[in-house]
């Protein structure tokens, strides 16, 4: 587990998935039939959370909220690999910032990108 130094205080950032862990290692470039492929990892959705005693209990809502929700179930059908979560502490509201972040490639990038454009969600 990493730890970073933030006003003298430690702070856990974690990482999960959204479902099985991923067995194979996906690569930057992928060849896919006669063409070269690239990888890229986005930030699907974004939330905040303030100083709670146990942070991941509380975002557990959030995140199947989410995880049902429209966009959530294209990404969960569509992204190379499970998405995964990550948290990382919040200094400007006291507090903690989730992410969840996906692998997408070609045609599903670009539809992504259409549809739902790269903002911070």
């Amino acid at each position: 587990m990493a730890r970073t130094k933030l006003d003298r205080l430690a702070w856990d950032s974690r990482q999960g998935w959204l479902g099985t862990e991923p067995t194979t290692t996906t690569y930057e470039y992928t060849l896919v039939g006669d063409r070269v492929e690239q990888t890229k990892t986005v930030v699907v959705h974004s939330f905040s959370m303030g100083d709670v005693e146990d942070p991941d209990l509380y975002a557990a809502q959030p995140l199947i909220e989410w995880e049902k929700s429209e966009i959530g179930r294209w990404v969960m059908d569509n992204a190379v690999e499970t998405p995964s979560w990550h948290r990382m502490a919040d200094p400007y509201n006291y507090g903690y910032r989730y992410e969840i972040r996906a692998r997408l490639q070609g045609p599903i990038l670009t539809e992504w990108l259409l549809r739902y454009g790269d903002a911070k969600r």
